[in-house]
């Protein structure tokens, strides 16, 4: 009897999201496969937030079907469900209370809950202190969210996200408010992340693509809530879908795995693609 094949860690189907005559989605269909780390490229207002917020069960689609690891929404218990995927997002930051210190934030992600108000044990302080070593914050142990920098919070928000042990994480524009020296060093880790040993797929969102670096092997790009390109990297990722995703001509560059953009201008030339 042939072997089973795994479920994807993600797969959307004709996911659509409309409010009033404003549609958000747009029959969206997206398929995040084991092993794959993806960046989503997408210019303003095209329906990131509401893909975030319907992947994370906050937001019910119209139409269209949501499967993590194979299980359905609609038919598995989807708080449950939500553990497996950790998001970091600035949207968070407004929700955590100014004196809270970066641990118990840490903590409180194994409950999916901000603001946390349950009994923490010694074992969950302990697993926090691992996470915060692990991405290089063992020294923000006790200081205070509003006293945290741009950087630091970021690195804060992604060891909470680990302690639930997901397996997909979304990073949210995790370089905007980064100085050029900070995103480096930030980019750096994620990498290291994702050649990490059972790491998560890891999902970026970001209109930039100078910060897709060589390890995210897939992209989805949007444009006003549909998809203009999906899969692996150097297919989805070229001038031409990028030209229709922002609504201008531009030229996207690759040198040694890095990416840059730039908009008009002649034809691509030479160290330039699509």
């Amino acid at each position: 009897m042939p072997a089973r094949t795994p479920a994807p860690l993600l797969e959307i189907r004709g996911l659509t999201v409309a409010r009033g005559r404003a549609v958000l989605l747009d029959g969206v269909d997206w398929r995040v496969g084991r092993g794959e780390h993806w960046a989503i490229v997408v210019p303003n207002g095209c329906g990131k937030t509401s893909l975030l917020r319907a992947l994370t069960g906050y937001l019910t689609p119209g139409a269209g079907d949501i499967a993590l690891l194979g299980r359905r929404y609609g038919e598995s218990d989807w708080r449950e469900l939500r553990l497996q995927i950790g998001v970091v997002t600035a949207a968070f930051q407004a929700s955590i209370p100014p004196a809270e210190p970066a641990l118990e934030t840490v903590v409180s992600g194994k409950f999916a809950q901000l603001d946390l108000w349950g009994r923490v044990t010694r074992t969950d302080r302990a697993a926090a202190r691992r996470w915060l070593g692990f991405v290089g914050g063992a020294a923000l142990e006790n200081r205070e969210w509003t006293y945290l920098s741009q950087g630091e919070r970021q690195r804060v928000l992604i060891a909470r996200a680990l302690m639930a042990r997901p397996r997909l994480l979304i990073l949210d524009e995790p370089c905007a408010g980064l100085d050029p020296v900070a995103r480096a060093d930030f980019l750096a880790f994620l990498t290291a992340l994702a050649r990490r040993r059972r790491a998560p797929g890891l999902v970026l969102v970001t209109h930039h693509v100078e910060e897709i670096t060589p390890v995210f092997t897939h992209a989805l790009v949007l444009r006003a809530g549909r998809v203009v390109a999906a899969g692996p990297r150097a297919r989805a990722l070229t001038g031409a879908t990028l030209s229709r995703a922002f609504g201008a001509r531009v030229r996207l560059a690759r040198r040694g795995g890095e990416l840059r953009l730039a908009l008009g201008g002649p034809r691509a030339g030479k160290g330039f693609a699509g």
